[in-house]
């Protein structure tokens, strides 16, 4: 397998924070994760939900949260496709037009700039994963803005 260079050093040129987030090849253990994350300050206090920031790219965001029962993440959209990968609980996702569903095992895939909000209906773990088109954050914002 050969590697495109210039595109791999482009890559991590626009990556200013946390280096570590954006290896060549980043490898996790999510059982292990959701240890630590059971451990936070986060989690301790009752705050409802505890994440972590997996991988960090300039067009590719992976993070793993987890939630408490009966409790919400607040609307928003994201500028960019998105998948939710329940690895454990269960999920209500409010989408515009329906309610969805979701189990440990299920993958769930929105579209480009979907409103939503998520609802614990038990503790839950899942991995969020946002892929961009690409550009910069400003970039992306100015091109897909509704002036």
């Amino acid at each position: 397998m050969t590697t495109n260079h210039a595109a791999l050093e482009a890559s991590r040129a626009e990556l200013n924070r946390l280096p570590s987030l954006a290896g060549v090849a980043l490898k996790f253990n999510l059982k292990d994760e959701l240890r630590q994350l059971r451990g936070r300050e986060s989690w301790q206090r009752n705050s409802g939900r505890s994440s972590k920031t997996l991988a960090k790219y300039p067009d590719l965001h992976i993070v793993l949260i987890l939630m408490r029962p009966n409790t919400k993440m607040n609307e928003h959209h994201v500028d960019g496709r998105t998948s939710i990968q329940l690895l454990q609980g269960r999920l209500r996702v409010h989408l515009p037009s329906e309610r969805v569903e979701i189990q440990a095992g299920d993958l769930l895939a929105l579209e480009y700039g979907i409103l939503h909000h998520l609802e614990a209906l038990e503790e839950s773990a899942f991995v969020i994963t946002i892929s961009w088109p690409g550009g910069t954050k400003e970039e992306r914002h100015s091109r897909y803005s509704s002036s």
